[in-house]
């Protein structure tokens, strides 16, 4: 009801993460009044909640940063090649401080419902704190990575130590020393977490559920040369990373795998391998589409891998044998494969030997050994890409329920749109590139396209725009054939929904790349926006 309303506002973007961040900025650039809502209790988003030891961006620092403003650029220092969390958080404060960005937002508040007024073409906004605002766009920025997942394992409450999950880590830190440690998972935040708990813990029990392939960082202090040199080329790096598959400057080899002799072959991986973390999987340009291309580029990882393990049985858990390497996110580590040469780790293969309850000192396996512990670290992901827009009540028209019309898989055109849900949009998120690129970059290639969007709405005399029912159902269309074309869909990935029990298994994201994706939409909005409706007043 009318009576209800709080605020009235032009924008109400959710999230103060990278995304949020720059949506706010770039939109209260154009006069419109915006209002943000973020469940922390400051900037940051992934950022804020992931604390975990370890934790570390798997993009170069000097990439993962964002481009609109020259002045923060060159002002900014980065410490090292790979930044952590902490140097990453005080990143975003100060881009949130200088830009004067936390007076839109109001923190540790959680929007719980999105609901369309047909009629107005309004959406009314309701949070937790007990507010209701009235907006007529509606613009989520609630991140890919932001919806923790715990398993259901049968015991679980009647634990007698401490649980953690390494998406919502206490801010204060945890001190491991002296206790028996078992960490749950071996994606990325496990990869990441584990030598530094092992470094405190006791005792430290790995249990892994798939083992992934991770890249050695390769991180170093950055001086004040390399800051300098980087920071005079920032035009020519930004311009080859707007181009490129992953929204980074680096090129990979221009020819086919087995077009190359095995010394020239070698020679690229050892490159990739050198640089570090994910971009090893673009090696070669037919890595993630030929089986055998792949291949080369497993084996040569998995002798890199062998030769800092020790123990062959440890390494033959630590090497995966059920996806192509780079179909799930290669993992960026410190000296992960190296801990496991520590006494006082111990790794065990959840597929052989499965929990079968969590008990009061510990957890009891399959095969009935008892592994006591003193905590439990959940390194067990998110519900990925659709979690956190899940979580809020979002109805469009006709009372259609958002998580309704996505309930066999995300359905979007171009990833910002969806039929029946006029003048809502989702930034970075599924059926675009997101998690398959530099989310800084894409955050800006989807701001910058929405304020266009806006302002072409306003200067034409139009009252909201909405995605075509046609558009949508060609977009996912268009994003699951490309996805078939690859090795992607043959892992059981997050990408794909497969770490979440009852999900749909549907491919997520855009996987043609950060730099096609910025052709195809700057193409339709060159053409009038089309695939969407256009609404009169």
């Amino acid at each position: 009801m009318n009576d209800s309303i709080t605020d009235s506002v032009d924008i109400v973007v959710v999230g103060a993460g990278v995304t949020g961040l720059y949506a706010v900025h770039r939109l209260r650039g154009l006069g419109y009044r915006v209002r943000g809502f973020e469940r922390g209790e400051d900037v940051g988003g992934v950022w804020y909640w992931n604390r975990y030891p370890g934790a570390r961006c798997d993009v170069e620092s000097v990439d993962y940063s964002y481009s609109f403003d020259e002045e923060l650029q060159q002002e900014w220092d980065w410490s090292e090649k790979y930044a952590t969390q902490p140097e990453i958080m005080r990143y975003l404060r100060h881009v949130a401080d200088r830009f004067d960005l936390r007076r839109h937002y109001t923190f540790g508040t959680s929007v719980t419902s999105a609901e369309l007024d047909e009629k107005a073409l309004r959406w009314t906004v309701r949070t937790d704190g007990g507010e209701v605002v009235s907006a007529r766009f509606c613009v989520y920025a609630v991140g890919c990575l932001s919806s923790t997942h715990v398993p259901d394992i049968p015991g679980l409450a009647e634990f007698g130590g401490a649980t953690y999950h390494t998406g919502t880590w206490p801010h204060e830190g945890v001190d491991f020393t002296g206790l028996r440690v078992g960490v749950i998972g071996t994606g990325s935040s496990g990869i990441q977490a584990v030598p530094l708990i092992a470094e405190q813990a006791a005792h430290l029990t790995v249990f892994q559920r798939s083992a992934n392939y991770s890249i050695p960082a390769g991180n170093a202090p950055l001086d004040e040369e390399t800051r300098g040199r980087q920071k005079a080329g920032y035009a020519e790096r930004r311009r080859l990373s707007r181009l490129s598959g992953g929204g980074s400057p680096h090129v990979g080899h221009a020819s086919r795998t087995f077009e190359v002799s095995e010394e020239e072959r070698r020679a690229a991986f050892e490159e990739r391998w050198e640089l570090g973390g994910v971009l090893y999987s673009k090696t070669f340009p037919d890595q993630l589409t030929d089986l055998a291309a792949n291949d080369a580029a497993r084996v040569f990882w998995e002798e890199k891998v062998r030769a800092l393990v020790d123990d062959p049985d440890s390494a033959d858990l630590l090497v995966p044998t059920d996806h192509p390497i780079g179909t799930k996110r290669i993992v960026t580590d410190s000296h992960y494969y190296e801990t496991f040469n520590r006494a006082d780790v111990r790794l065990v293969s959840l597929r052989g030997n499965a929990i079968e309850r969590v008990e009061a000192g510990g957890v009891l396996l399959a095969d009935g050994t008892r592994v006591e512990l003193d905590a439990i670290v959940f390194a067990t992901g998110f519900d990925a890409m659709t979690g956190a827009i899940d979580r809020i009540e979002v109805r469009g028209r006709g009372g259609r329920r958002l998580r309704d019309v996505w309930s066999e898989g995300p359905r979007t055109y171009l990833g910002l749109g969806t039929d029946g849900f006029p003048n809502l949009f989702n930034l970075t998120g599924p059926g675009s590139p997101s998690v398959m690129a530099n989310v800084v970059l894409c955050a800006e290639q989807h701001g910058d396209w929405l304020a266009e969007c806006l302002r072409h709405l306003d200067q034409s005399g139009y009252r909201g725009i909405e995605a075509s029912a046609e558009a949508v159902e060609a977009w996912v269309a268009e994003c699951r054939d490309r996805a078939a074309a690859t090795l992607f869909p043959a892992a059981n990935s997050w990408y794909l929904g497969a770490n979440i029990p009852g999900k749909p298994r549907v491919f997520m994201p855009f996987i043609g790349g950060f730099g096609v994706y910025g052709d195809i939409i700057a193409g339709v909005a060159d053409s009038g926006y089309k695939g969407f409706d256009l609404l009169a007043r």
